[in-house]
């Protein structure tokens, strides 16, 4: 989110997107209530500019994945011209579904990483602006390593940390 917002990328997504994640939370943190995520949904539309991608329903019958609950999000990519489509889950987006919309599928840690390589000072500002957003409790630059670390981004930290110091 703070890439997108700082303007280092356009991130696309739908509400469809948004229920399922919203979906996904309030099974997984029963500590968080609906109206609460609804806030931090609102906040993510507001953060980034042009965000929801809309009108792209009739796309969906025309694409093939290995399972058809994710053709909203291959149709939505196609409708606004993403180059990728950022997911922990690539198995259900194969290359040789993407290619032909020139679209790749890419892991968090890989799109984060490319990011770094484009705009280091750009990823190290919106990094720090995330950890010090961290208030309850605060984390330390190494504490928000490690958090990351934990997320499944790897590469991500090892290219971070040598700049803890200014996180």
């Amino acid at each position: 989110m703070e890439l997108s917002a700082a303007g280092l990328f356009r991130a696309k997504w739908t509400d469809k997107i948004h229920d399922e994640w919203t979906e996904n939370l309030l099974k997984s943190r029963p500590d968080l209530t609906a109206p609460q995520i609804q806030r931090t949904r609102d906040l993510m539309n507001a953060a980034v500019q042009d965000c929801l991608v809309r009108d792209f329903e009739a796309l969906e019958s025309s694409v093939n994945l290995p399972d058809k609950k994710d053709h909203h999000v291959l149709a939505a990519a196609i409708h606004c011209k993403a180059d990728a489509i950022v997911t922990f889950n690539l198995k259900h987006f194969p290359a040789s579904a993407l290619a032909p919309f020139e679209i790749e599928a890419q892991h968090p840690d890989e799109f984060i990483h490319h990011q770094i390589g484009l705009n280091h000072a750009g990823v190290l500002i919106a990094a720090r602006r995330c950890r010090l957003r961290l208030k309850t409790p605060p984390k330390s630059a190494d504490d928000y390593l490690g958090t990351l670390e934990a997320q499944a981004l790897p590469k991500t930290v090892d290219a971070l940390r040598d700049y803890a110091a200014v996180i």
